[in-house]
């Protein structure tokens, strides 16, 4: 039992990680009705972001950059998560901005669409830091790692649970207990009605594109000191996010929270017995799930079912 606890630790660190992951990414896709394949781009970017401010040459003015840098690593990296993503917001904003011609259309425009800005953003990416992978720099308070019961323990994985349980907490508030979070919910389920009640709807779609990505961005910084940094981490974020949705239930809050956290354990229980089964573990999770519930673990039922 004790040589298998690492491996549950890794699969609930990747589990909530892929939830908050797909957090934003289902709010997205709640709101407007279409499938941002950009989010993964965007994922990336904050990693990249966040990569560049904690570098030696920051992307600051030079009085900013000797005060910047003579902050304690600790003071940076918290600063860095609350940064990183607005910077990476203002990226996103200006995808749906692009989108906006889009909507009342065959989905399958948005759909190219944003598979056209993932790819812009990627070159982007690959053209601003190149293609080799880099490691994001972390405070050694929650770096390294610890001996318990003969094992060595990573210091940063717990740090990386944590945080992830704290966001999808905060999320859930945000959601759940402000007048925006009702708003969302209710143009979710209905948009014509929040129109008629005198809300401005690009306002909304906007704030919560941006809101989404910059959990993604978010999710980019943490994770990037576990999967390392490169141009394409982006699509190893997006498939499990969108695998997510679909298991949970589209629209769920809780369905995306759980079926992450079980997506992570698959992934993280098959890898400590056959690494070879490791990823493809999420897929055979999925057609498991909706063999016997098509709209997922908490998706509501259909008017067309029986």
């Amino acid at each position: 039992m004790i040589d298998i606890l690492p491996h549950i630790l890794n699969g609930l660190t990747l589990g909530l990680l892929f939830a908050l992951i797909a957090l934003g990414f289902m709010l997205i896709v709640g709101l407007m009705e279409q499938i941002n394949l950009a989010h993964g781009s965007l994922f990336a970017l904050g990693a990249y972001v966040g990569l560049q401010l904690l570098g030696p040459k920051p992307p600051l003015p030079a009085d900013w950059t000797a005060t910047w840098i003579a902050l304690p690593l600790g003071w940076r990296y918290a600063l860095t998560l609350v940064i990183a993503p607005a910077i990476v917001g203002i990226a996103g904003a200006a995808v749906e901005l692009c989108m906006r011609r889009t909507y009342g259309k065959d989905p399958l425009y948005g759909l190219l669409l944003t598979f056209g800005a993932a790819m812009v953003i990627e070159e982007a990416i690959r053209l601003t830091w190149g293609t080799r992978d880099y490691v994001l720099q972390v405070p050694q308070t929650i770096s390294g790692g610890f001996i318990f019961q003969d094992l060595i323990w990573s210091t940063y994985r717990f740090y990386a649970a944590g945080i992830s349980a704290l966001i999808i907490g905060l999320v859930w508030l945000v959601i759940e207990k402000t007048p925006f979070g009702a708003i969302v919910k209710a143009g979710a389920h209905d948009s014509e009605i929040v129109r008629a009640l005198g809300i401005n709807l690009s306002r909304l779609r906007l704030a919560v594109f941006i809101f989404g990505t910059m959990l993604a961005a978010v999710a980019g910084i943490i994770v990037a000191p576990i999967w390392g940094i490169r141009p394409h981490m982006g699509v190893d974020a997006v498939v499990p996010a969108f695998l997510v949705i679909v298991l949970g239930g589209v629209g769920s809050f809780w369905g995306a929270v759980s079926a992450g956290i079980l997506v992570g354990l698959a992934v993280g229980l098959s890898g400590a017995y056959a690494s070879e089964w490791s990823l493809l573990s999420m897929y055979i999770l999925l057609v498991a799930v909706v063999t016997f519930r098509a709209r997922g673990l908490f998706g509501k039922k259909s008017v067309l079912e029986a």
